[in-house]
Order: C-alpha cells, then sequence, then structure tokens
C-alpha cells in the first residue's frame, strides 16, 4: 500500500517569468510562455501624457487609436477589416492617462500575419476621410449618450469638481463636444506623426509559444518599423492637482430620477506610495470591494438601498484617488451619503482581524485564477509596463500582503482618507438640495443635467 501523501500548505504564487528582449529598432519584448493557450495575446503599449494634446483639440489622441485600424498604406479600411476577420485576428486600441495600447488576439498559427498588421496599423494609419468624419460623428454621439447616462454623467462631473479645472484630468479623456468637432484629418496625421512611434514601446506576447521564435518574428516585423521624427514624451513627475474646492458636494439636476447615482472621492496612491502598494488592494476589497464587505454590508444588506456599490483606490501613473461609485433608491439620497460617508471613515478606527484575513486571502488565493490566461497575463504585463515597472512588482505585492495586520492596512487609510470628500450626487435637485447642505459635508452646488 502506498503511504498517505503529506499534505502541505499551499506555496506562494509568483508571477510568471517572461523572456525579454530588445528589438533592433528599440522596441521592448516581453515574452510569456504560456502552455496550453493557442489563441496569443499581444499587447503594445507606448507612454503618452494626454497633457500633449492642444487645448482646442483634446479627443485627438483617443480617436488617433481608433482610427489606426481604418486604412493603411497597404490596405483600404474594408480590406484590414476583411483580413482581420479571416485570420482570426481580434485587434483594439485605446488611450487613457498613462498611454497609448493596441491589443491584439490571435491564433497561434497566425502570430507573424498578426504582427505584420499590428506593425502596419501602428506605424502605417493613413486616416482615410470618410473614417475620419464616421468617427467624430460617432464621438459626438457617444458624448450626448454619457451624458444621459448617469454612471458617465457622475464619473465626469467628479473628475471636473475633484481635479483643478487647469489639469487635463478635469475633462474627458476622449474629449468634449466643443474640442470633437473642431478636429481635421490633418489633426490626426499630425499627432500621429509627432508622437507614436517605436521609442519607448514595450510588446507584450503571452501564449503557448512552444515552437515559436517570439524574437524572431517580432523582429523581422515589428524589429524594422523606423519612425526618426517620433517625439518621445516624458510621463509627468507630479500628480495632477486637486481642485481648492473639491471637498464639496455637486448635484446634477435630473428632475424625476428614481434613482441617485452616487460618486464619492478623495486622494490616493499611486503603486509607487510610501510603504508600498499592498495594504490598497486589500483596503478595497475590504471597505468596498464585494458583496460582504462594509459598505454593501449596510447600504445593501441591511438598509435595501442599493443593488450594489464598490469602492477602490484606483492609481494613476503619479498619484490616484479613493473612489466609491453605485446608485441608491431615490428616496434614500440623503440618508445614504450620511451613512457611505460614515462607513468610509470608519476604517480609520480600524479592521477587524477577520476582515484582514479575508482581504488577503481573496487577493493573494486568486491571484493564480486571475492570471490562468494568456490574456490575463499580457495585461497586467502592459499595465505595469505603462507605469514604468515590471511584473515582478506583481509577485512582490503578493508576497508582501501576507505579513499586513489591522495596523498596517488602518495606517494606510488614515494616511489618504481624512474626511475631504469630493462628492457627486446625479439626481433629483429639487427633492435633495437643501438636506444635502444640512449634512455639514461642504458646499451644496447645484449644476443642471
Amino acid at each position: 500500500m502506498s503511504a498517505r501523501p503529506e499534505v502541505v500548505p499551499p506555496q506562494p504564487w509568483a508571477f510568471p517569468e517572461p523572456e525579454r528582449h530588445t528589438l533592433s529598432n528599440g522596441i521592448e519584448l516581453l515574452a510569456y510562455d504560456i502552455p496550453g493557450q493557442y489563441v496569443i495575446s499581444v499587447r503594445t503599449v507606448l507612454p503618452l501624457s494626454l497633457s500633449v494634446e492642444p487645448r482646442d483639440k483634446e479627443g485627438v489622441a483617443a480617436l488617433t487609436a481608433r482610427l489606426l485600424d481604418e486604412g493603411t498604406a497597404r490596405h483600404t479600411s474594408e480590406e484590414f477589416a476583411q483580413l482581420l476577420e479571416r485570420k482570426g485576428i481580434a485587434l483594439g486600441a485605446g488611450i487613457n492617462d498613462s498611454g497609448l495600447g493596441v491589443d491584439l488576439d490571435v491564433p497561434k498559427r497566425r502570430l507573424g500575419e498578426a504582427l505584420d498588421l499590428l506593425q502596419q496599423a501602428l506605424g502605417e494609419p493613413v486616416f482615410p476621410e470618410a473614417e475620419v468624419t464616421r468617427h467624430v460623428k460617432t464621438r459626438l454621439a457617444e458624448i450626448e449618450q454619457e451624458r444621459a447616462m448617469a454612471p458617465h454623467r457622475a464619473a465626469r462631473e467628479f473628475i471636473a469638481t475633484f481635479f483643478d479645472g487647469d489639469e487635463r484630468a478635469s475633462r474627458p479623456s476622449a474629449g468634449t463636444h466643443e474640442t470633437v468637432s473642431s478636429l481635421t484629418r490633418d489633426d490626426f496625421v499630425e499627432f500621429h506623426r509627432r508622437f507614436v512611434g517605436p521609442q519607448g514601446m514595450t510588446v507584450v506576447v503571452a501564449g503557448d509559444l512552444s515552437g515559436v521564435d517570439v524574437r524572431a518574428v517580432a523582429d523581422e516585423v515589428l524589429g524594422q518599423w523606423r519612425d526618426e521624427g517620433q517625439e518621445v514624451v516624458t510621463p509627468n513627475a507630479e500628480p495632477p492637482s486637486r481642485a481648492s474646492d473639491a471637498a464639496r458636494i455637486v448635484l446634477v439636476d435630473r428632475p424625476g430620477s428614481v434613482q441617485s447615482e452616487l460618486s464619492v472621492g478623495c486622494a490616493g496612491p499611486d503603486r509607487r506610495a510610501e510603504g508600498g502598494w499592498a495594504a490598497y488592494p486589500v483596503l478595497s476589497f475590504v471597505v468596498g470591494g464585494s458583496p460582504n464587505a462594509r459598505v454593501d454590508a449596510v447600504l445593501r444588506e441591511e438598509k435595501g438601498f442599493t443593488y450594489g456599490i464598490r469602492s477602490t483606490f484606483r492609481p494613476r501613473r503619479r498619484g490616484g484617488m479613493f473612489l466609491t461609485n453605485g446608485s441608491v433608491r431615490a428616496d434614500s439620497t440623503v440618508e445614504s451619503v450620511k451613512l457611505l460617508l460614515e462607513i468610509l471613515e470608519s476604517g480609520r478606527e480600524g479592521f477587524s482581524a477577520d476582515e484582514v484575513r479575508a482581504g488577503i486571502d481573496y487577493i493573494s488565493k486568486t491571484a493564480p485564477g486571475r492570471y490562468a490566461t494568456a490574456d490575463a497575463v499580457a495585461d497586467e504585463a502592459a499595465t505595469m509596463a505603462l507605469d514604468g515597472m515590471t511584473t515582478e512588482f506583481t509577485t512582490e505585492t503578493l508576497l508582501a500582503m501576507q505579513s499586513l495586520d489591522g495596523d498596517a492596512l488602518a495606517e494606510a487609510y488614515r494616511h489618504w482618507v481624512d474626511g475631504t470628500w469630493t462628492v457627486v450626487v446625479v439626481g433629483d435637485a429639487s427633492l435633495y438640495a437643501d438636506q444635502l447642505q444640512e449634512l455639514g459635508r461642504g458646499a451644496v452646488t447645484v449644476v443642471p443635467n
């Protein structure tokens, strides 16, 4: 009879290690071999601050990203779309406050062809006039749609209230009606010429790479891309400034609304936080990151005011925010705001041992599952690259969580949560403005929807 095997505690999990290469044009290549993942995920990232946009042309960066696959020097927009479909390639692009990202997923046997199309999209877009017009009109329609959707309206008002009005962060990343309306094809051509190129770029390739010389394949296509005129953008060294009057309540008037959308926040850390980042994912989970967290335990389970409200520490490349968002029944608006702020501030008094252990276990023990697929690995590596980091940071953060205790969490929380809240409520101003003022949480400003 075989001896019963000894059951030992699970060993600490580490993020997969990549092979690192520098292509002939300076692009950094990170290759993650994940056996059995035969759909390869490619993530291309380029640090690029939105502050480089001209003030009257904001939105040009976001729409440039959307236009990258709408026709190249070798293929019309229709031809390019057909090639992607025929070869089973999914390609998308976007931009945020950290930089430009192009995502690509492709069957393993088509990797070389996919990288060729990726290079064309990045290096050879032609911005056809018809496609420019279509994307501008689409964005203008989006702006109107976002205005009609309470979560989007709350998010827009929140950044406008939270950040100093001179900061790019205080305005929508994809531009406003006024700025987008003025964009022309020449604006996109010029933006791409100045800022999109191989310098500073990182390409992540994740999936089953057995039998594939990823470096050779990438260098043969992406490595031949040259763009001598590219301006390299230095990331902002300081976080965007908070508005001097940010600690107040803004009520976006939506008469007759049966729900109120809440967006509550204060300043938060980036991943380079003093004392480390490990505490903040745990705090997000404990305070408002799950149905069992403090916020939902009261507002959803006990009071029945909401289907769910979530809190998270959201880092930027420099600085960050602690945000809580969700909707509540309209007739509970004032009590919900009062209770929510009290719950958020209760974290300054500390966290129980059960809360600490639940948060650490969830974040650390689900990591192997969260990062089990090629796309998840590629996404994390790309996020780290845009922050000027590697996935060693992910491993180190998970290990550091194991030594956290209630005192460490409370100290990290108190460092940022000091009661200076920016509160945005999208709801019926005629019913709640005076009562919100009586909460004593700062001036109440009513703005139109």
